[in-house]
């Protein structure tokens, strides 16, 4: 029987697009590839993502490989990229909000960096959630298999009686050797509430 619903953050409560956020920025065409690869797909956006490095310290690595005039961008995208692009995914606070209205507990597991505190309280249906595994904190990144046991760990969570939804399909992979179920969250929410609904979690279709 499920009790718990374990959410991921980025694509499953919030837009995560940083193609998007660079465009967005004004930046020219042609400097867009390289903030993309030197700023979110770097080896430092992992480990800040696993806490191994401080964002002032991965932030300065990523600069050293940069062109001065790109220095402001990477900082923007890495410290306050939340302040002017944290939206909502469409519909999911409202999931969120019945799911807790229906008695069940609310948890996040998430990959992100030592600044969540700050702005995870803007996110819509974020005061509905019982607590939250982040990744920067206990030095683990999912899909560990660590990292869903420090979940059900910290907050006495039986692994069969929760149910994760992600975005990434390695994550669920890494949920389900753990023994939690869980979904593949592509934003069809629809398609969410009728798999919420198969595993007798009874919200509206």
């Amino acid at each position: 029987m499920i009790r718990n619903i374990v959410f991921d953050m980025g694509n499953v409560l919030i837009h995560w697009q940083p193609g998007l956020f660079i465009e967005k920025m004004g930046v020219p065409e042609e400097d867009r590839p390289v903030l993309l690869q030197e700023v979110f797909n770097s080896v430092e956006w992992i480990q800040m993502d696993r806490g191994t490095l401080s964002l002032k310290d991965g932030l300065d690595a990523v600069c050293r490989r940069l062109p001065k005039r790109l220095w402001a961008q990477a900082r923007e995208l890495t410290l306050n990229w939340w302040r002017r692009w944290l939206l909502p995914i469409e519909g999911v606070a409202e999931l969120v909000r019945e799911l807790k209205g229906l008695g069940y507990g609310i948890y996040l597991l998430s990959n992100a960096k030592e600044d969540l505190p700050r702005y995870f309280g803007l996110i819509p249906g974020s005061e509905c959630f019982d607590g939250r595994i982040v990744s920067a904190d206990w030095k683990l990144l999912k899909p560990q298999p660590e990292i869903y046991r420090t979940l059900f760990r910290e907050y006495g969570l039986r692994a069969e009686e929760c149910f994760f939804i992600d975005d990434l399909n390695i994550n669920i992979e890494g949920a389900l050797l753990a023994g939690m179920n869980g979904t593949v969250f592509g934003g069809d929410l629809p398609r969410l509430r009728r798999e919420l609904n198969a595993v007798d979690v009874p919200v509206k279709l």
